[in-house]
């Protein structure tokens, strides 16, 4: 409707989240082999780090790869690894329509950060689910984000830079 702030996706399958977050730049790294092991005990990545680890590990070798700087050769990163886990959680959330897209995508970087950005349609329609539904992957999201060594843009409150 004209005039209204807000607009809706609606699909007969659900009602549409399209929202991101914003992934400071300076937090993005790459994953030492040694940090595979503790990733691991993510239960929705376990399986996907095993293997994608083994993967890495064979191409590098078989490339003669020297492996005593990280940015040598095919290497996994803690943003990668996120959006792996992302993925993993939005599709199996009770909430999601799995058979419409869930998808998490990485957007152009911009001065306030890495967007992030999760897209899926709930399997509910009605608008308070929808809320309920979206607040509660958004909320699980945030929480997670330290997990991965990352950190969520904001603006600085002032509150940092006041001495004691």
């Amino acid at each position: 409707r004209v005039g209204q702030r807000h607009v809706f996706l609606v699909h007969p399958g659900g009602r549409r989240i399209k929202r991101h977050i914003l992934i400071r730049a300076n937090s993005v790294r790459f994953i030492h082999e040694n940090e595979i092991e503790d990733l691991t005990k993510i239960q929705l990545i376990a399986d996907y780090l095993k293997s994608r680890q083994a993967d890495i590990n064979k191409w590098n070798s078989q490339h003669g790869i020297d492996k005593s700087l990280s940015i040598n050769g095919r290497n996994l990163t803690n943003l990668g690894i996120f959006r792996k886990y992302i993925n993993s959680y939005i599709e199996t959330h009770p909430g999601a329509n799995k058979e419409l897209t869930i998808m998490c995508r990485h957007l152009q970087p911009t001065e306030k950060g890495i967007p992030i950005e999760i897209y899926l349609f709930t399997s509910d329609k009605r608008w308070l689910n929808y809320e309920y539904i979206m607040a509660d992957i958004f909320d699980h999201i945030i929480a997670s984000v330290a997990y991965f060594g990352l950190e969520i843009f904001e603006l600085p409150s002032g509150k940092g830079y006041i001495e004691e």
